[in-house]
This record gives structure tokens, sequence and C-alpha cells, in this order.
């Protein structure tokens, strides 16, 4: 029998608080394979509580249950079926905050709880929180939010691929780590950040490379020939916005495109270029003009 996991268990006891459950293979005398696993309970039998029990359970019957510790730390049986099991991930929501660590609501009795140590920013209750399930070292089930090791690189996206995901680690000299599909491991380069990202937020992007170990990169931009006519359309509201004229033109220091624009440098260059084509925009020295607009009462973005 196996903590955190759904398994088929063959009714041997019934009694006034429930009936016990135990292994079929225990039963048959077979051997386990893998009795050096964390999540092997060395014990016969398991309690399924009565209010859990089918109605038509009966001696030699399996049921499906999932198996975790109540809060008396004794190992007890469920036919609820958790959102996530042993080694694999969900978005649980943060029910409460103490002063030991959060604990999750997983549509169980006993709440999953989230030590200080597991959280990779501090949560709140109310939060939504990427987690994987673990066993700790008292043999209790918890919730950590450094998915990194769980997440799977085996995933069918290819290039140019749309996704979405959850950013689930901030590290500035490498980028946003994001669980695509909460499940799958990619990042988004820190070249390719033009906005500010938050650990738990949602976000849909591009799959710019696929990784010879199967990780994916990931831009918030589209292939460049799509993005140039979307760049150049933002800059020309910003500009009739701010009155026909803004200061930043194709000297102007790059860090200063990405705050005001979010954009590299080269990425705002092809889009002025392109609007100048166009015949919207005039280039100089002092900045960027729309045409056909008086940007005498022009203001700052």
């Amino acid at each position: 029998m196996k903590l955190g996991e759904l398994q088929e268990l063959e009714v041997v006891k019934t009694t006034e608080n429930g009936v016990y459950l135990s292994d079929p293979k225990d039963q048959k005398n077979d051997t386990q394979t893998d009795t050096d696993s964390t999540s092997i309970l060395d014990i016969p039998r398991v309690l399924l509580p009565r209010n859990q029990v089918p109605k038509d359970a009966r001696l030699g019957m399996c049921i499906k249950v999932f198996l975790y510790k109540d809060s008396e730390d004794r190992p007890i049986a469920t036919t609820s079926v958790p959102p996530v099991t042993l080694g694999k991930l969900a978005v649980l929501p943060v029910k409460e905050v103490t002063k030991i660590g959060a604990f999750l609501s997983w549509g169980l009795a006993k709440d999953l709880f989230l030590p200080f140590k597991e959280q990779v920013v501090p949560v709140q209750k109310g939060d939504a929180v990427l987690i994987a399930l673990y066993i700790d070292k008292s043999q209790r089930l918890c919730a950590t939010a450094k998915v990194y090791n769980y997440l799977q690189t085996d995933s069918n996206y290819k290039v140019n691929d749309h996704v979405g995901g959850i950013v689930y680690e901030l590290i500035d000299s490498f980028g946003a780590f994001v669980a695509v599909d909460n499940r799958y491991s990619a990042m988004i380069p820190k070249r390719e950040l033009f906005q500010p990202l938050k650990v738990g937020q949602y976000i849909e992007a591009r799959v710019s490379t696929v990784h010879e170990d199967g990780k994916l990169a990931l831009s918030l931009r589209e292939e460049a020939h799509i993005q140039l006519s979307e760049d150049a359309e933002a800059i020309y509201q910003k500009l009739v916005s701010a009155g026909g004229f803004l200061p930043y033109h194709d000297k102007t220091d790059p860090e200063i495109i990405r705050q005001k624009f979010s954009l590299s440098k080269n990425a705002y260059k092809r889009a002025i270029g392109h609007l100048m084509k166009d015949g919207k925009i005039t280039i100089s020295n002092a900045g960027i003009k729309a045409v056909g607009m008086d940007s005498s009462h022009s203001r700052d973005i």
C-alpha cells in the first residue's frame, strides 16, 4: 500500500467504523519489487471510514482509494480523488497561513501542508499556488512550490507552437521559469523579458526553441514578421496619445526603450523604421513625430 497514490485495495474486514482494506497482492503472498520506496506503508491494512464506504462494499471487493495520513498521523483511505498525487503537480488554493507554514485545500479532511522552506515566494490566504506532492522526513505528505525537478521534458510541442503555463520561479541571471500546462519544463530567457512577471502568474507564450533535453525556451513575442506590425502599431498609438511627438529615436539608450515600450532596442528601431516607411512618422535626432499632427502640445508617456 502506497501513501499519496491512488490504488485498488481489497476489503478484508468490516466494522462499525468502516471497512479495512489491504493490498490484494499481499493476500496472495506476492513479493513487492519496490519495497525501498518511501511511499510504501509498512502496515497490513488501512481503514476506509464509514462515510466513504460504497453501499455495495463486501468482503473480497476491491475499491479504488487514495491513502494519506489523518490529523493524528494515522494512515487512512478515502474514495475522494485529490487533484494531485505523489510526484505530480497541481494548482491549489491557500486556505490558511500559520506560524509554521501554509495549508492548502485539496478536497480531503486534512489540509495539505506547504512549509515555509518549500515556498519560492511567501504565499497568502486565497493565493493559487503551483505545487508538487512529496513525502517529508517524517513520512507525511507535504507540498512544495519548488517544482523544477518534478517537471517533464517529453512534450510534443514544436517551435512556434503557442503554449500556456505558470511562472514558478524568477532568477535574475537566467529569466523566468515556467511550468507549461502545469507539467512541462520551460524558461523565458532573460533576453526575452521585456515586461515584469510575477511568480504564480499565468502567461501565454510562443515556443522559440526545443532543446535537445526536451526543455522548452519560450518567448512572449510573436515571430518577427508578425511582431513587427504589432510593435509598430503599439508605438504609433502611444505617439498619438502623447500628442504626436516622443523624444525617443534610434540612438536612445536601450534601457530607456525597454522601460518606455517594453521592447528591445533592435525591435524599436525596426518598428519605427516600418512606421517611417509607411509614411506615418518622421525620425530626427530629437525623437519621432507623427505625420500630419500638431505636436506643439506633446507630452511624454
